[in-house]
């Protein structure tokens, strides 16, 4: 959702990776990257489908993105509540991640099912 969400929610975005600190002439360039690592990282994992790959390059993703956007030692107040809440969200997501990355898919995914002949 999210990856598509950049796409729907094009200039709010820009402007919020410009706010980042993100340099405006690569803006355009990071933010097609991104929704496009999250659609298709998503949707490898979702289908089970190259999932380790997949895993490995949200989990890779998710490094920067989580320390440049949720840095929540430079926020003050409840904003700083909010982005450690982020923070340790994405944590979790990439704890899950590596373990996509490293058992696999599972015995239902096409992974698995291209394995089997």
């Amino acid at each position: 959702m999210s990856g598509a969400t950049k796409f729907v929610n094009w200039s709010e975005t820009a402007g919020m990776m410009a706010q980042h600190g993100m340099p405006d002439n690569a803006v355009p360039f990071l933010l097609v990257a991104a929704a496009l690592v999250e659609l298709l990282g998503g949707l490898s994992i979702l289908l089970g489908c190259q999932a380790r790959w997949g895993a490995l390059v949200l989990f890779l993703f998710l490094i920067p993105t989580t320390l440049i956007f949720h840095n929540f030692w430079a926020a003050v107040g409840e904003a700083q509540q909010n982005q450690m809440i982020h923070f340790m969200k994405n944590l979790a997501i990439m704890g899950g991640l590596l373990m996509v990355a490293g058992l696999g898919a599972g015995p239902f995914s096409v992974d698995s099912r291209m394995s089997r002949k």
